[in-house]
């Protein structure tokens, strides 16, 4: 089986304790390797998911009976955007644990699969009673975005109405749904009430996890300047002053020197031949002060 590289830090200590107990199943030696696969896929999966994904296939050929292991791989999946792969691995995972904790993410899954309609009807089912309060708002958020998805924008708003919208305390999930809303306003034409949550989406989304900060600006006509093409353009203006100076000295046949022989400026024509001039006059007299001391 090929194996990918794996950092040398990665242990398994860095694994959730309750992934750990359940690769208590596997012999030793392969519950490590498994365990920092499962790490290595945690590290990249935000930003390199490809690679993610990747180290998560052979997690799975290790330990295809570990629900921890079947979870990871559907997870890597749905950041390549491999819906119909997650979704199966979703659906395994829940049958060996029994848990609801993913129904959210499968209902997501079946919209990445041109299916919305399963993910309202999945928004509808007694499992997501069972969700706690994180679950139940991504479900509400998966159930908007699947009205979205099916054009019905006014009803989309409305899904999103809740009490946890409503409420002033700012939880792990409050940036997220208060974003989702906005979203929806400005989509729907209604501009003042979208700016109006974009903003408090920003004042609660601390750690950046949305562009609540850069769509307020947009909003208020504020335009963004690239780094890089500031660069490039500080480049074509050093490029043009440089080749205007260099056309100001090409078209300068005199320049203006000083004289101090005549106490006021005088036209050269070649300042360097000046110079070289001078300082042959100032050997010759040097010499020739040299020859009258001997004599």
């Amino acid at each position: 089986m090929k194996r990918l590289p794996i950092d040398e830090d990665v242990t398994g200590d860095e694994i959730d304790s309750d992934v750990r107990q359940e690769l208590l199943s596997l012999p030793k030696g392969l519950a490590e390797e498994v365990s920092r696969n499962l790490v290595m896929v945690a590290r990249l999966i935000d930003e390199e998911p490809e690679q993610a994904y990747a180290y998560s296939r052979i997690a799975l050929r290790l330990a295809s009976r570990v629900a921890a292991v079947r979870e990871a791989a559907g997870f890597a999946a749905y950041a390549t955007q491999k819906y119909s792969e997650a979704l199966a691995e979703f659906r395994a995972a829940k049958r060996m644990t029994g848990s609801v904790e993913l129904w959210p993410v499968m209902a997501d899954c079946e919209r990445g699969l041109g299916r919305p309609e399963r993910a309202l009807a999945m928004a509808g089912e007694p499992e997501v009673q069972k969700l706690d309060k994180a679950g139940q708002v991504e479900m509400r958020l998966v159930a908007a975005g699947a009205r979205r998805d099916m054009g019905q924008l006014d009803a989309a708003i409305v899904t999103l109405q809740s009490p946890e919208l409503a409420s002033s305390a700012v939880q792990p999930w409050t940036a997220r749904l208060r974003y989702a809303y906005a979203d929806a306003l400005l989509a729907a034409g209604r501009e003042d009430e979208a700016r109006e949550w974009f903003a408090k989406t920003a004042e609660a989304d601390k750690d950046g996890a949305t562009d609540a900060s850069d769509r307020l600006a947009e909003m208020d006509g504020v335009e963004f300047v690239d780094a890089m093409d500031e660069d490039d353009e500080g480049d074509e203006l050093d490029a043009v002053d440089a080749a205007e100076l260099a056309a100001a000295e090409a078209a300068s046949d005199v320049t203006e020197y000083y004289d101090e022989d005549d106490d006021e400026y005088e036209p050269v024509e070649d300042p360097d031949a000046e110079t070289a001039a001078e300082a042959d006059v100032d050997v010759d007299d040097a010499v020739e002060g040299e020859s009258g001391g001997k004599a």
